[in-house]
């Protein structure tokens, strides 16, 4: 088991760093997992949650199969000075659908396995010991968003996984409480609306209290210091209604589409940017959507900026909230996908692109997957508005479940016009989006930008260094250029940096994603081993050409 593991209360972490009360039990930890078939409930033993049963850490390491359920079950008693008027149950998410019980009563269910929910249960509880059951079904509907996962996994699909994946928590509340906050900043004012709670409300800042009535308050701040990788400063602050508060952050960040001589770009606080980032699919080889500690999160993020990247894309999967904050903390730019949904066509989906036809194509969507499809990007657009980090949002990816791709891109840019949007990442491109957004693998790097979009080289490379003692098997290795030594493996690199990204660069690109930032099962193309354990790459290298990409960028304005 990794050495990040607190057996007794994995993810110890309050869960929301940017809505954190003083009131947080958590429920992580051991609890009692079953299947349940047709036959009846089995015992399977105990799960430590939050890591889904198909991860090694979970201490189950076994797959839901088709039409199976699982049933997790613990006891808990809430500490003596713990309840207020309510108290709430939290989820950071379950895949895909749960029914929560609280001592044999149903208190609700939730569809959809990437976003948070909750329930109170202030009316379920009993004095002493109470029971939480959850009962999940997980059938990989691909007409709920999934991402990679694929039952039959391999090359670029995935372990699937199931149930519990996040922490899971409650909270004591009064009967009027604040639940919701967004924070929005323009030149040097401060915008706090809030939901819930009563009428009368203080803002606590910078040492100064001001009070105000309603549910939103603007404020200034001198002199402000903007957000960026290199200083990522960020503002604390409380709100106080009646007798509940909350702590919370924000930052000065504006992101934009500039014109300069010809050229469109994405300008960050003004001033154009050069996005050097990493592909990332946020998997881990012990506990697979779930790292071992949310540290696991802080040095991927550390890690990758040390070699001179200040972009992560964050590759069709949600994370919990800690992932983001410690980006916003430590310095990273957010690219983040939306999780797709609708079944995968290799012909159309990757041939057909791969030759060339990059227009033209698109899906079909049930009214089924299109709601929940819509619905989760919005939640997660809402979800992340506060993330100073977060700058850019990709719709969809390679065509992968495509369909009304202008229309939904219009109604996300009204939505949150403050972030870039990208609609069709790679191909199928259509009329709307802010950039033209490129996918290059197997050919030479040749792209120019149009006057009009900022150009985004979104993924390229994938270039494979196997490392067998650290690797997921020995027996398929996935990538698109493959090297057996590790000076050949960064020597291409290298070249590949130096010659063609340099060159488009000259050309108007200011934004290259290179795959990845660590192996991912048969996956062999990243600048980290799946345990992580071993950085494949020269470190004094890639920090060589960070220099020299971000000396052509400023010179190519």
């Amino acid at each position: 088991m990794s050495d990040f593991v607190n057996e007794k209360c994995p993810w110890p972490d309050y869960p929301r760093p940017q809505f954190k009360r003083d009131s947080f039990f958590n429920l992580n930890g051991k609890w009692d997992l079953s299947v349940l078939t047709s036959e009846g409930l089995s015992p399977l033993g105990e799960i430590l949650v939050p890591y889904p049963p198909e991860s090694e850490i979970s201490g189950i390491k076994r797959n839901l199969n088709p039409g199976e359920k699982y049933v997790y079950s613990r006891k808990f008693i809430l500490p003596e000075d713990f309840a207020k008027d309510l108290v709430v149950l939290h989820f950071g998410a379950v895949d895909q659908f749960a029914e929560i019980q609280i001592n044999d009563l149903s208190v609700g269910s939730h569809l959809g396995g990437y976003l948070p929910f909750s329930f109170d249960i202030t009316d379920f509880l009993k004095q002493g010991e109470n029971t939480i059951t959850v009962t999940v079904t997980d059938d990989l509907d691909l007409e709920l968003p999934y991402g990679k996962q694929r039952r039959n996994r391999g090359g670029m699909w995935y372990t699937p996984v199931s149930g519990i994946w996040q922490t899971v928590w409650v909270e004591s509340l009064p009967r009027q409480y604040l639940c919701g906050l967004e924070v929005k900043t323009e030149g040097n004012r401060v915008r706090i609306i809030t939901s819930g709670g009563l009428p009368e409300k203080t803002l606590i800042f910078n040492g100064l209290e001001y009070n105000y009535s309603g549910n939103s308050f603007e404020f200034t701040v001198q002199n402000p210091l903007m957000w960026t990788p290199q200083s990522p400063h960020l503002y604390d602050f409380k709100i106080v209604s009646g007798l509940d508060s909350v702590e919370s952050y924000f930052a000065f960040r504006d992101v934009s589409v500039q014109s300069i001589n010809g050229k469109s770009y994405i300008s960050v606080n003004g001033k154009p940017c050069f996005f050097h980032g990493l592909l990332d699919q946020g998997y881990f080889s012990d506990g697979i959507y779930t790292p071992a500690s949310p540290d696991e999160y802080k040095r991927d993020i550390l890690s990758m900026k040390d070699l001179g990247f200040n972009t992560l894309r964050k590759h069709i999967k949600i994370e919990p909230d800690l992932f983001y904050y410690y980006c916003d903390k430590y310095g990273m730019f957010v690219f983040q996908d939306m999780v797709n949904s609708g079944k995968y066509n290799f012909f159309i989906d990757t041939v057909l692109p791969t030759l060339g036809l990059k227009k033209g194509i698109t899906h079909r969507a049930s009214k089924f997957r299109s709601g929940h499809f819509e619905q989760t990007a919005f939640d997660t657009a809402k979800l992340l508005h506060n993330h100073p980090s977060v700058v850019y949002y990709t719709i969809f990816n390679e065509g992968w479940g495509q369909y009304d791709a202008d229309r939904i891109y219009g109604q996300m840019k009204a939505l949150d016009p403050s972030r870039i949007w990208d609609a069709t990442s790679g191909w199928f491109t259509e009329k709307l989006s802010d950039v033209t957004s490129e996918h290059v693998y197997f050919k030479p790097i040749r792209i120019k930008a149009r006057p009009d979009r900022p150009l985004v080289l979104s993924e390229f490379g994938g270039y494979s260094y196997k490392i067998p003692e650290h690797s997921f098997n020995l027996q398929k290795t996935y990538g698109y250029r493959f090297f057996t030594q590790k000076d050949d493996f960064c020597a291409a690199l290298k070249k590949l940096y130096l010659d063609e990204i340099i060159s488009s660069i000259k050309g108007g690109l200011c934004a290259a994603i290179l795959t990845q930032v660590s192996d991912v099962e048969d996956e062999t193309n990243g600048l980290l081993t799946y345990d992580r354990k071993v950085l494949k790459v020269d470190a004094d290298l890639m920090r060589e050409i960070s220099v020299a990409l971000y000396k052509a960028f400023e010179e190519s304005l």
